[in-house]
């Protein structure tokens, strides 16, 4: 059997990790072939591949971007761009494409199988976590741990300044990274795409927290008189010292 394989749309973490986990199944295991071709459908159009090895995938899966490089577009760009795609697929006697991209690859590869019955396979990437029919995209959940570690580092900021933080997350339309994160990091307020919010009620939130902050400094300062050396001060609840808003980044793409 021979497969091709592409990546498309923005790159995010996992690209090579599948690349090579398509390789080793299809070489090391169904004794297949697989092309991988550069820049997405450029690629394709063009018939610019490599022949991915069992060597020329190895060492490649804690590297970060595509070793075949990525492009946004499709055939259907051009008037002749399907019939390119064809060929393609008849020069190398493709059994299958591997299309490795988000919303705008897979949608492109889903018509090309509808329309033209080309035999396309899918693989849900992006940070975003928006295709539809997929529980979690490959390259979200890093996408989260890098926000969340950014609100876990402005929690200090915003504490020594008695300021309230609002930290605004890539995600397009969806408001799934801004969610995770948000939650991870302990926000007082998370506002998404998905539900309409009123800017009266993120104001109330923050005299809320205001609030909150002064009642602290009153509690601190009547432990203090309770203790004679001061060196120690409890409190009988935890309390949240900093807070902040998580906003999706808006035309954001992956």
């Amino acid at each position: 059997m021979n497969i091709g394989v592409l990546t498309g749309g923005g790159d995010c973490p996992g690209l090579n990790a599948v690349l090579r986990a398509v390789t080793r199944k299809a070489v090391d295991i169904k004794g297949d072939k697989v092309f991988g071709f550069y820049d997405a459908w450029d690629g394709v159009l063009e018939q610019r591949f490599l022949e991915l090895t069992t060597d020329a995938v190895r060492g490649i899966l804690p590297r970060g971007g595509t070793i075949l490089g990525t492009r946004r577009g499709s055939p259907f760009d051009t008037a002749d761009g399907v019939d390119r795609v064809k060929k393609t697929f008849s020069d190398l006697n493709l059994d299958a494409l591997i299309v490795i991209g988000g919303n705008g690859s897979l949608t492109v590869a889903s018509k090309l199988y509808e329309q033209f019955s080309l035999p396309m396979i899918g693989v849900p990437k992006t940070i975003d976590n928006d295709v539809i029919g997929t529980d979690a995209t490959f390259g979200f959940q890093t996408a989260v741990q890098i926000a969340t570690d950014a609100i876990d580092r402005l929690h200090t900021t915003a504490e020594s300044h008695d300021r309230v933080m609002v930290v605004e997350v890539m995600g397009r339309d969806a408001g799934w990274i801004a969610l995770h994160a948000g939650i991870a990091g302990g926000a007082t307020a998370i506002v998404v795409p998905e539900v309409p919010f009123d800017i009266d009620e993120l104001k109330f939130r923050k005299r809320q927290f205001k609030r909150k902050m002064d009642e602290l400094e009153i509690r601190v300062r009547q432990k203090k008189k309770q203790i004679e050396d001061a060196k120690t001060i409890t409190l009988d609840e935890p309390l949240l010292l900093t807070a902040a808003v998580v906003l999706p980044k808006e035309n954001s793409h992956a």
